[in-house]
């Protein structure tokens, strides 16, 4: 079952024509990694799915991007899609506040003013990004004291916190040192059970390790789009076999 389906989707930046009729399904409670070299359109595509293009000037989309079978382009409540559709970015982005109040944030501003179930929220969103026995005795103390990684698990257990059903990461470990990814890494196998992640890496490893299926983006094109480990033993396009075996890219 597709949980999104992007279908003949094109984008322009002013006349620049970033995403050329791009079709591409997006599986339930799966990783889906989009690779490519950069400027191939992959992070602009990942802003497609909540809509976060709309805050770029001159941006025009024709196509359909399905949520669930309702057309997120058409007439809809874009704060409800954001909520529904989570995003992480690439430097971890926490708030200059308490640990606690990253995470119950989203929560408060939705409204929500019962302490107990904020506090229960805080919890169980903190375990969810594996981050709770690192942080439950210091939850008053300042997000920004923690480290990359830290921050950056911080950061997924604010969006998890909103409960969404998708999560989209941009290169959500580009800037964490090799424990700290494997961390994420990890994290993201667990999140798989109940979220549908998109991730754009530029690491073909990552993508290798954590990704049930890739699409492969040159030049604004979806090139191919498979089974991770077939896109990666068996290449069907010129261009992504060069850039897989690391030729070019």
């Amino acid at each position: 079952m597709n949980k999104l389906e992007v279908n003949n989707l094109n984008l322009f930046y002013g006349e620049n024509h970033a995403l050329k009729n791009i079709s591409l399904p997006i599986p339930a409670k799966q990783v889906t990694a989009l690779i490519g070299p950069s400027g191939c359109g992959k992070s602009t595509l990942l802003r497609t799915l909540n809509r976060m293009n709309d805050l770029v000037a001159g941006v025009t989309i024709n196509g359909d991007v399905l949520f669930e079978g309702e057309n997120i382009y058409s007439d809809i409540d874009v704060k409800q899609l954001r909520m529904r559709v989570g995003m992480v970015f690439q430097k971890p982005n926490p708030f200059p506040m308490s640990i606690y109040d990253n995470v119950a944030f989203g929560l408060k501003a939705q409204g929500e003013k019962d302490q107990q179930v904020i506090a229960d929220m805080v919890e169980e969103s903190l375990r969810g990004a594996a981050l709770w026995d690192e942080v439950k005795e210091r939850l008053h103390s300042p997000a920004l004291g923690l480290s990359g990684g830290q921050q950056q698990r911080l950061c997924i257990a604010r969006a998890i916190a909103m409960q969404p059903e998708v999560i989209l990461m941009d290169e959500p470990t580009s800037a964490l040192d090799p424990i700290a990814t494997h961390k994420i890494e990890e994290l993201m196998d667990e999140l798989r059970k109940k979220f549908t992640i998109v991730i754009v890496t530029h690491s073909m490893n990552q993508a290798k390790r954590i990704s049930d299926k890739t699409a492969f983006f040159w030049m604004g094109e979806l090139v191919e789009h498979a089974d991770t480990a077939t896109l990666f033993q068996h290449p069907v396009d010129s261009r992504t076999r060069g850039y897989v075996s690391g030729e070019f890219g």
